[in-house]
């Protein structure tokens, strides 16, 4: 019964995987002989400022969309956890970023955020602006910019997985704080947040790998601009295996955003046990 699975896995997992790391050490360019390079990939990647560049950019990106989904998130489902016709059609409008790819979202937001013809900056020009911003051209504006989208999209879904959460809370517990005298503030920090605590770990970690994956985004709607403002670790990537051709330094890369989506996810989980054995919720 596993067997399909482990041939899927290995073939189209595992092996990528493996020969990828194999890559990695070597020179390797399409149409051309490999030759073992060893670690000077690395070495390389390093010194390379577009790389740094695009792994600060990436660390930011991944560092406030995580903590604008999981707090926003959380706050959300707390609000939307009622059983009321108008809360349903909220959570279904919520949803409905979620459910459009990010293809399309891009380029929604693509024309919503252009600074002569968008959508937005007409909005502001009418309200008094008399120099609107110009958003995905503006250095400063440009990253925040992708992070909002991807908050609002993702945002949805967030909320969804928090309130399966809040919904398997046993509505006993907070009758008997009630009947303890216990406010709104000491139920959510002394029960909602402990019985949540697995599941906003688990939001935790997939956003957290999401984020550090982002690419259509940046290919999409900045391309990496102004001024590598907006590159990231997989749009180098990209460019680098199928603009350059190398496909053994673009491989090297991988490695690196692979190690530290491991790091991230390690540390999230050790931060987790340690708060479960002082009980700090």
């Amino acid at each position: 019964m596993l067997a399909p699975f482990f041939a899927f896995f290995s073939v189209f997992m595992l092996y990528p995987i493996v020969i990828n790391f194999y890559y990695s050490f070597t020179n390797y360019r399409l149409g051309q002989k490999k030759q073992f390079v060893w670690l000077n990939n690395y070495k390389n990647l390093f010194k390379d400022p577009d790389f740094l560049v695009s792994l600060k950019n990436t660390a930011v990106y991944a560092l406030f969309s995580v903590l604008f989904l999981t707090c926003l998130g959380l706050f959300i489902s707390v609000i939307l956890n009622r059983r009321t016709r108008m809360v349903h059609a909220v959570r279904t409008v919520m949803i409905i970023p979620y459910a459009t790819s990010m293809v399309a979202v891009s380029m929604i937001w693509l024309l919503l955020l252009d600074p002569t013809t968008g959508f937005i900056n007409k909005a502001l020009i009418a309200l008094g602006m008399n120099v609107p911003p110009k958003w995905l051209h503006d250095v400063k504006l440009a990253l925040p910019s992708l992070i909002f989208i991807n908050v609002w999209k993702n945002l949805g879904y967030v909320m969804l997985i928090y309130l399966s959460g809040l919904q398997n809370i046993p509505g006993e517990l907070y009758e008997a704080a009630t009947v303890d005298g216990a406010g709104l503030w000491h139920k959510f920090r002394r029960i909602t947040l402990p019985m949540i605590a697995p599941t906003a770990f688990f939001v935790l970690i997939t956003t957290s790998i999401e984020a550090f994956k982002t690419f259509e985004q940046v290919q999409i709607m900045t391309q990496g601009a102004p001024v590598n403002a907006t590159s990231t670790v997989v749009y180098q990537i990209y460019q680098r295996a199928f603009n350059d051709y190398r496909m053994g330094y673009a491989g090297a890369m991988s490695v690196v955003l692979f190690l530290v989506i491991l790091a991230v996810t390690l540390v999230n989980v050790f931060w987790m046990k340690k708060n479960e054995e002082k009980n700090i919720w």
